[in-house]
């Protein structure tokens, strides 16, 4: 098994991604316009206390105040409160008071409206602990599963810590030195001192501890005897990797390699394209089956189909290896777009309990590779597997995308016949107001042409209900939710008509196919609409046209 970091390091950007087989595993970026906040440790202040919610506000110096609850107020309540908050007679009031000084890690980013989430519980990670000053407890990585050698650091991690702090053991800790493990927490130790004591010798809002950047986190969290390679396309980097990996691992500072090819480091990898597809709805599966992948405010839906794929056998075979083949794709998946919340994942339909269970356990071992916790609930009585995964920052998605300022988020728009109506519905509303000669629209083309008809006949019917004159432009540059509309005397509205008469031939770009007849296209000239009958299939086509006969703000022709 071949497992390798790739690191892109680009002006105001920088992306790393974890391939497993030359298959993206992870991907990790930080960018100048996204500064992550998660795991910094902030000198805050109470604003507002909230004892119906069992809550407050605190002001963190960011844009808007972090939200606490109660729970994790834990290491600052007194023994009195802890006995209160374990029976649940504990009120927030009693603990926090407007204008209070708090020091807070955060534990959840701003996402959306919401501010971040903050907690009293700090803890501090190493490369090979995770220091918990508040906790006397000693906890250990799940992935170390030789019991000696649990015992062995459980051991260690006793003899190092002392008084009331706590200790993670993570997995990097694995058959590493006693020397190695001190340094180590000697170093968290430290940095928790300083923590402390930049607490109470500041007498503002101010940031006491912040994250270390993506190349610290990468070579501390990631570096192990089970990465091949780090490849990095910058040589200050690079250096910096070789400086990191002489601190933290010594003994790999050979696997770290200055890529120096032509071809950009991600499209050598074949990693451009997998960042992009992760921006699609639909993921497809090796077997033909495939993916769809939508986003809520509420939940994540993921939904499983069966496509080309046929299979050999018969139909509840093909669903077992359809849905078997999603949950590895659909974990992965998870992970790469850092999805959070409630997911719900809608399986092929299985109508034996023992295939649903056989797919449950692949699932659950596929998720025990994510790093981020995640939980499974079960199928529920419509079998909708339902799962959660811890929300720390925003999606992959939210990140690199925002709403389309046209749908709004929705990911749909009105039709060409639903804004026609929409105008209809305008004019009639300014004539019951006041009369006037005439109107002028500037519309979309298409809904241009859904308002004149294929003939021009709707526009004809359109004038006589309202008994006005209605001159109609088309602008491609306009959604086709805008309405442009002018009201005055014929004389002042009516455009130019173009100096064209029927039986001339003209070359002109078919830009649209007409919204209510699709054999006909769309030519426009300066606004002026030109219907061309049999150039439907035309489209983008530069074509010579026959003008049929020539109206106020249209014109028909046909291909010559």
């Amino acid at each position: 098994m071949s497992r390798q970091i790739i690191i892109n390091s680009e002006y105001r950007e920088r992306r790393a991604a974890l391939l497993n087989n030359n298959s993206l595993e992870d991907l990790f970026f930080e960018r100048d316009t996204y500064h992550k906040i998660a795991g910094n440790v902030y000198r805050g202040r109470v604003q507002d206390v909230l004892p119906g919610m069992q809550a407050a506000f605190i002001d963190i110096g960011i844009a808007r105040n972090a939200f606490i609850h109660l729970n994790d107020l834990y290491p600052i309540l007194n023994n009195d409160q802890k006995k209160r908050l374990s029976q649940k007679t504990l009120n927030i009031k009693h603990v926090l008071q407007p204008g209070q000084w708090l020091m807070v890690q955060v534990v959840k980013e701003p996402m959306g409206t919401k501010g971040a989430k903050v907690t009293c519980k700090i803890s501090l990670p190493g490369r090979f602990f995770v220091y918990i000053p508040s906790d006397n407890k000693i906890g250990i990585s799940r992935r170390i599963n030789n019991e000696e050698e649990r015992d062995r650091l459980k051991s260690i991690a006793q003899d190092l810590k002392s008084g009331k702090e706590g200790l993670i053991i993570r997995t990097n800790a694995h058959n590493e030195s006693y020397n190695k493990l001190e340094n180590d927490y000697k170093f968290l130790s430290g940095t928790w001192k300083q923590i402390r004591n930049s607490f109470f010798q500041k007498n503002n809002i101010d940031i006491l501890y912040q994250e270390e950047d993506l190349l610290k986190n990468l070579i501390r969290d990631y570096l192990d005897e089970n990465i091949d390679r780090v490849v990095v396309d910058d040589k200050n980097d690079y250096q910096r990797l070789i400086d990191l990996t002489s601190t933290f691992a010594p003994d790999l500072k050979n696997r770290i390699a200055l890529y120096q090819r032509n071809i950009p480091i991600l499209a050598a990898y074949n990693i451009e394209k997998e960042i992009e597809s992760l921006l699609q709805r639909k993921v497809w599966l090796k077997s033909g089956g495939y993916l769809v992948i939508d986003q809520t405010e509420a939940l994540v839906s993921i939904d499983i189909n069966t496509g080309k794929f046929t299979g050999k056998k018969n139909l509840q075979d093909t669903i077992v290896k359809t849905n078997k083949e999603a949950v590895a794709e659909i974990a992965r998946q998870i992970k790469l777009r850092d999805i959070g919340g409630i997911i719900i994942i809608d399986f092929i339909d299985m109508n034996n309990p023992s295939d649903q269970q056989s797919v449950t356990d692949l699932f659950a071992n596929e998720l025990a590779k994510d790093r981020t916790k995640t939980s499974i609930l079960g199928f529920t009585q419509l079998g909708l597997l339902e799962m959660t995964r811890k929300k720390v920052r925003e999606g992959f998605g939210s990140l690199m995308q925002k709403d389309c300022p046209v749908c709004g988020g929705t990911g749909k728009v009105l039709s060409e016949s639903t804004v026609a109506m929409k105008v209809i519905r305008k004019i009639d509303e300014i004539i019951s107001r006041k009369r006037y000669p005439a109107v002028s629209l500037e519309l979309h083309p298409e809904v241009a042409a859904v308002l004149i008809g294929s003939g021009g006949e709707k526009l004809q019917e359109l004038e006589n209900k309202f008994g006005l004159d209605i001159f109609i432009s088309g602008n491609a540059e306009l959604r086709y939710e805008d309405i442009i509309i002018e009201k005055g005397s014929k004389e002042d509205l009516q455009p130019d008509v173009l100096d064209l008469d029927a039986g001339d031939r003209i070359t002109v770009k078919i830009e649209d196919r007409h919204a209510s007849n699709e054999s006909a296209g769309i030519a426009r000239i300066d606004g002026y609409i030109i219907i061309v009958n049999g150039a439907g299939n035309m489209v983008d086509n530069q074509v010579e046209i026959i003008i049929d006969d020539m109206h106020r703000t249209y014109a028909r022709a046909h291909l010559a």
